[in-house]
């Protein structure tokens, strides 16, 4: 992957957080949510990092190689931002509700906008590699299963990213895991900096298991319960 690519996608970052803090005081003047589209911010900035491209106006994956992008955003936020519907449950999907719909999907791309501790903006786009990633993959497995015994009523399968934390421990209740990290930018003063670009986790990463003995505590009070519902 070039390095024309990362800078492209630094060129975005500034893009999107100039937009959207032009718009910060007019939302709360009018008392409305600032109306950014994280999700589709997301995908572009996934397909220009990675040169996947999108499916245009079509329906279907978010990327035309049948791989997902999930976005969350702690910005100006009102509810505890999470990636929402990370696989495929409830639909009319064939594979849907099946651990084989991870089969279709390449790639799994998880995009964080958030604040350093030092209260800097910053995004992190984590990588699945959900065809091989045995990690994830179990944690899934043990997810779709409790489905099917009754145990969760919720099509909603969320995981909770480490908010201003400096982490790759991503949470949910069937799986604690370390999440192989693609790139992280921080905006230093008025542009973004890159930190960290590691693009072998399209080809070589894995997550791995992160022991949390606060995790359940955690889980509890951002509301996971609602799962089980």
């Amino acid at each position: 992957m070039s390095n024309k690519r990362v800078e492209e996608t630094l060129k975005l970052l500034n893009q999107h957080h100039d937009q959207f803090y032009a718009l910060v005081e007019v939302a709360r003047e009018t008392g409305h949510p600032v109306p950014m589209d994280t999700r589709g911010w997301s995908q572009i900035i996934a397909s220009v990092l990675t040169g996947i491209s999108g499916l245009e106006r079509k329906k279907g994956a978010d990327l035309d190689d049948g791989s997902d992008v999930k976005g969350a955003n702690t910005w100006e936020a009102i509810d505890t931002p999470r990636f929402n519907g990370v696989i495929k449950a409830g639909t009319k999907s064939a594979t849907s509700d099946k651990l084989e719909s991870l089969d279709e999907m390449p790639y799994l791309f998880l995009v964080m906008w958030d604040r350093t501790s030092e209260d800097k903006a910053r995004c992190r786009i984590w990588c699945i590699r959900t065809q091989e990633d045995k990690a994830f993959r179990d944690m899934c497995a043990a997810w779709y299963q409790a489905r099917e015994d009754g145990k969760i009523k919720s099509t909603n399968f969320q995981l909770h990213p480490p908010r201003g934390l400096d982490a790759n421990e991503i949470r949910n209740t069937f799986g604690n895991l370390h999440y192989p990290l693609l790139l992280c930018a921080v905006r230093d003063e008025n542009e973004y900096v890159l930190k960290s670009y590691n693009p072998d986790v399209l080809t070589s990463g894995a997550c791995s298991t992160g022991d949390d003995e606060e995790a359940a505590e955690v889980l509890a009070e951002e509301g996971v319960a609602d799962l089980f519902e």
